[in-house]
């Protein structure tokens, strides 16, 4: 791989980028959710970025792809959190759309890199 760490990876950034924003929307969230959805949908953002951190980190290919894929199915397990929060109240249309875009583009460069990945490891 000629990356040399997780955090030149665009699609690593973007998800930082998300973290950061989910950390934000979910702040004032009521204290009855600090122990539910709040802390489900940053975990499921955290581990978006992380898994693509550890993926890189190991030794090969294949095993990069498999925590991309990962990290893939931990964005879109947020996804539905934060349509949920929305309709609760939690916040508003806004800070969901803004959320939900930031998501995809994140979901369209992982699998713009487990598709680069995917060829040059078949080559």
């Amino acid at each position: 791989m000629a990356v040399k760490s997780y955090r030149e990876l665009i699609a690593w950034q973007k998800a930082i980028n998300l973290v950061q924003a989910v950390y934000r929307a979910t702040a004032t969230f009521p204290k009855e959710e600090i122990y539910g959805l709040r802390s489900q949908v940053r975990r499921s953002a955290i581990s978006t970025a992380s898994n693509m951190a550890e993926g890189q980190g190991r030794k090969s290919t294949r095993e990069f792809l498999n925590f991309l894929s990962i990290a893939r199915g931990s964005l879109c397990e947020m996804e539905p959190q934060v349509i949920l929060a929305e309709r609760l109240g939690y916040f508003d249309a806004s800070i969901c759309s803004e959320l939900l875009n930031l998501a995809a583009e994140v979901g369209r460069l992982i699998n713009g890199l487990s598709r680069s990945l995917s060829s040059k490891s078949t080559h």
